[in-house]
């Protein structure tokens, strides 16, 4: 079912936005990423191939963020997280800057009882300073409204940056040092990575990058640390769960040795 074909306004029961089972790939049990990580781009790019103004690209994209949402579902990814907007994002113009705020306000407000009926468990990861209050209050109301929710979590990185991320962790560190909570020669990875946003999600198992673009852009650089990659040429407005799929396909046939090496078989007749 492509994303064209559904009215996501007007949703009423959890099994509306999901496909055909005779549709949806067998992945092999065991072998499907835990975490997906998205970076949602080519927003204005597709506007702009088009002859609208940008604004119109990322209202394009609303659908597809939640036949995204649907298809990780079907798949059985357990932990999706969503690019949304970057700390470096407030370098754009502030006309674009005042309808993503408002556009990411009103998109949680009015998808929050369809997330709520697929079992999504709403999280946030990003920093509260300069994010309009009026988003982060969605926020939080989607958070408490989803808490209990076990099919999915659904991560939307606003003001989200990697490099922000892990400073924020080393600030908290030095607090507890400070605080005499912990010895100063004894920072690990394994506290650093305690003290990230999110730190009971696990680490991505792959990212996924839309419009061709081939960089991760400051999107879960401690997180994604040995995740599998995938540059994928489809503007996100074209995007959808049949391309997300393909990208979990790719990903079922790589070799994850995580610093390790694959040792040959030798085998005699």
């Amino acid at each position: 079912m492509a994303f064209e074909d559904v009215d996501y306004t007007s949703l009423s029961v959890p099994a509306a936005p999901f496909s055909n089972p005779a549709i949806v790939p067998e992945f092999p049990k065991g072998r499907v990423p835990r975490h997906v990580g998205v970076i949602m781009d080519g927003n204005g790019r597709w506007a702009k191939q088009r002859g609208l103004v940008r604004t119109e690209g990322h209202k394009a994209a609303e659908p597809v963020v939640f036949d995204t949402i649907a298809g990780a579902i079907e798949a059985g990814v357990r932990y999706l997280s969503l690019y949304t907007f970057s700390t470096e994002n407030w370098k754009r113009s502030p006309q674009e800057v005042r309808f993503l705020m408002g556009f990411s306000r009103d998109i949680i407000h009015r998808r929050v009882a369809q997330m709520d009926e697929w079992g999504v468990r709403v999280r946030w990861s990003g920093r509260r300073p300069r994010l309009w209050r009026s988003v982060i209050d969605e926020l939080e109301k989607a958070m408490e409204r989803t808490k209990d929710n076990t099919t999915i979590d659904v991560v939307f990185c606003i003001n989200y940056g990697g490099r922000a991320e892990i400073a924020d962790a080393a600030a908290a560190i030095a607090r507890d040092v400070r605080d005499g909570r912990i010895s100063g020669d004894r920072v690990t990875e394994r506290m650093i990575a305690e003290h990230l946003y999110n730190p009971d999600i696990p680490d991505a198992d792959l990212v996924i990058r839309t419009s061709g673009e081939q960089r991760t852009s400051n999107f879960l650089p401690w997180e994604a640390a040995y995740a599998e990659l995938d540059f994928v040429p489809e503007l996100f407005p074209d995007y959808g769960r049949a391309v997300l799929w393909r990208s979990i396909d790719h990903y079922i046939h790589r070799d994850r040795r995580f610093g390790g090496v694959v040792q040959n078989i030798v085998r005699h007749s």
